[in-house]
């Protein structure tokens, strides 16, 4: 991943000799628009503040030769088509798109803008790229191949939970997801031998009390948390709420546990979000996002 001088250097001196008299040419300040799934506006989270590290690392002041304009979920994806077009709107260089519904939204509405995704599935089988080695059009970036690790989720509750029956699926009923958290994690209990039961909540406001105390009631050994935008306000109630139900808790992210939840199994959030400014920075020198493969 990580030259040529000489034609390249005598070219530039003749051009500043050509240019002598005139004015200093402005540089262009590049512009993105980022669709976050966490944080707002006043508080922007740990994954918007690793992709700012990841910036900085590589060279960008956001304000002097960046400029970066946010639009935040905040728990619901009423807004996220009006915020990718706003965002097109103002001719950014670069879309970064995390959650799903800005994902696709952000694919349909622009074929021209390259777009950075921080996604938790599979970008082939979902159809948001061609390959991984070769993602033609103009989507990369990253996945966290959240779903894929289901299976491992229960494994680890096997040796964390003796004596482990039914495990309970804490997930967001008609979640505008392209893939079935549920299904994934029943596949995954069928190999594991663990029997799953659906606890579901439902935008706008989830009903948390009301799924652990099903879940008390109907004696679950543990509860997984599937990850949505719609739950990542309530992860500090639902930590307390597994404490106060005394059910183990898995999670798919790591703030979840930062919130007082038990485990979780999930890649470096930090450092993939870190990754994306790379995607960035290439692309803003002359990159084609076809070019550049998922990772």
């Amino acid at each position: 991943m990580k030259r040529i001088s000489g034609c390249i250097v005598v070219s530039a001196l003749h051009l500043g000799v050509c240019l002598s008299a005139g004015a200093e040419q402005p540089t262009k300040v590049a512009r993105i628009g980022y669709v976050s799934a966490t944080g707002n506006s006043n508080n922007p989270g740990p994954s918007v503040e690793a992709f700012r590290r990841g910036l900085r690392h590589l060279g960008y002041v956001e304000g002097k030769n960046l400029l970066v304009d946010y639009r935040y979920l905040e728990g619901t994806n009423d807004r996220v088509s009006n915020f990718v077009a706003e965002l097109i709107e103002l001719k950014v260089d670069v879309l970064i798109a995390v959650p799903s519904p800005a994902i696709r939204a952000a694919k349909q509405a622009t074929k021209t803008i390259p777009i950075v995704i921080v996604t938790t599935v599979d970008p082939v089988a979902t159809g948001l790229v061609d390959s991984l080695a070769r993602p033609g059009g103009n989507v990369t970036g990253l996945t966290r191949l959240t779903r894929e690790l289901s299976g491992k989720r229960l494994e680890l509750l096997k040796e964390l939970v003796p004596g482990i029956t039914t495990v309970g699926v804490l997930s967001v009923g008609n979640a505008s997801s392209p893939s079935n958290a549920l299904e994934d994690y029943t596949a995954a209990g069928l190999v594991q031998k663990i029997p799953l039961q659906p606890l579901k909540v439902y935008r706008p406001k989830p009903d948390l009390d009301r799924v652990f105390q099903e879940a008390s009631k109907n004696r679950l050994s543990a509860i997984i948390t599937a990850d949505n935008t719609v739950l990542l306000p309530h992860q500090k109630q639902i930590a307390n709420l597994a404490m106060k139900y005394r059910l183990p808790s898995m999670f798919e992210r790591i703030s979840n546990v930062e919130a007082g939840g038990l485990v979780s199994y999930s890649s470096n959030a930090a450092e993939i979000f870190m990754r994306a400014a790379w995607y960035v920075d290439k692309i803003l020198k002359g990159a084609k996002p076809a070019d550049l493969p998922v990772e």
